[in-house]
């Protein structure tokens, strides 16, 4: 669907404040600025209330989207109506927006949001003209049972569209936000595995749907974590809340890039496999679990 060769998308969830968020995508939209063209699309999610401010910052550093394109983090499934607190895509358009996540894990527990409500959104995105960037994984209890392959499948199935043109993130649940990380060999297992199932649900004759992972994403593992064959990018939580990790990430990205486009060795040093039973791993999935409320909502 794009002759881009990496994508990396920076969730800033919910947690900078609006000046903070304005002087991040600055920070980030400067950094860019300095380097020479990059063969990587980079896009920052922002909260609701920072999109306007965001997009003018990128306007006023004369960033065009294939360079720094901005996202929301949601968005409504109908284009209007009497639902308070909810934003349309067509409004995330007006506002500049060119992608939006959906189906966050935290989204579908938090708010009981089903792969039939993802799916509708998903629809409601691509006729605003909006990229959906749809995000698929499994708890730790379904990976130890080993039932991650059908659990895919089924929200693979469920949330995407017969005639799906976005992303999808595989973020398994357990490593989002808790310092685990898959092993490279687990995660080259679930990339062919994504890989294998979405010809079996799209229509399309040639699938290229970019596949991203998402988890605990930071600059020191960026580079052999782009390296896995298969892989379409990174969808970054916490580390894309500061601008120099941020940008160390976008750098990796491209040195992939430009390896795969010239044949060169691309590195195989990975964090160490995590035990079936991490102890981060377990509380994480525990928490993701549970309603966000107070004190018990969940971190980056």
């Amino acid at each position: 669907m794009s002759t881009v060769s990496k994508y990396v998308i920076g969730n800033w969830k919910m947690q900078a404040r609006y000046d903070q968020g304005i002087q991040l995508a600055r920070d980030i939209a400067s950094g860019l600025a300095s380097l020479p063209p990059l063969p990587v699309q980079t896009v920052i999610c922002p909260s609701y209330t920072q999109l306007h401010g965001v997009h003018t910052v990128l306007e006023k550093d004369r960033l065009t989207p294939q360079q720094l394109a901005l996202g929301a983090q949601d968005c409504y499934p109908t284009p209007s109506g009497p639902f308070t607190g909810d934003i349309s895509a067509q409004m995330l358009a007006d506002l500049g927006v060119k992608y939006v996540i959906l189906g966050h894990s935290e989204r579908r527990q938090n708010h009981q949001e089903t792969d039939a409500i993802v799916r509708q959104k998903v629809k409601a995105a691509t006729a605003a003209g909006l990229v959906p960037v749809v995000c698929v994984g499994e708890h730790l209890t379904e990976r130890n049972e080993g039932r991650a392959a059908s659990v895919l499948a089924q929200q693979i199935e469920g949330s995407l569209t017969r005639d799906f043109k976005g992303l999808l993130a595989y973020e398994p649940v357990w490593a989002i936000g808790s310092g685990v990380m898959p092993s490279r060999k687990e995660l080259v297992h679930k990339i062919r595995l994504i890989q294998a199932l979405l010809p079996m649900h799209l229509m399309a004759d040639d699938v290229d749907t970019p596949i991203l992972y998402g988890g605990s994403v930071t600059s020191a593992q960026a580079l052999p974590i782009l390296s896995v064959p298969g892989l379409g990018g990174v969808l970054v939580g916490s580390a894309s809340l500061q601008a120099k990790s941020f940008l160390e990430i976008i750098k990796a990205a491209a040195t992939v890039a430009e390896r795969e486009a010239s044949g060169k060795p691309l590195p195989k040093r990975f964090p160490p496999s995590p035990a079936k039973n991490s102890t981060s791993a377990k509380n994480k999935d525990k928490a993701a679990s549970q309603p966000a409320t107070g004190k018990g909502a969940p971190s980056n």
